[in-house]
């Protein structure tokens, strides 16, 4: 699967059942060895898209439960 596949779909907590953002408006962190995405850093914006704080939430790749048509599904430990 490509960036370009993933990019516009809502990332969405299943244990909290809330809305945490688009992929494609987030930061990945990607292994330099194995160039392999690590983690997803979705970053605290206000309105405009300017940046609250540093205030960020991070979603590890290993906790994606379901890829689909128009949304990720994240399932935490």
């Amino acid at each position: 699967m490509r960036y370009h596949d993933l990019t516009g779909k809502e990332l969405i907590d299943a244990d909290k059942g809330e809305r945490l953002g688009v992929l494609g408006h987030t930061d990945l962190a990607i292994n330099g060895e194995t160039g392999q995405i690590e983690e997803i850093v979705i970053q605290d914006y206000a309105m405009l898209g300017f940046k609250k704080g540093e205030a960020s939430t991070s979603i590890q790749w290993k906790d994606i439960e379901v890829i689909g048509e128009d949304m990720i599904v994240i399932k935490r430990d």
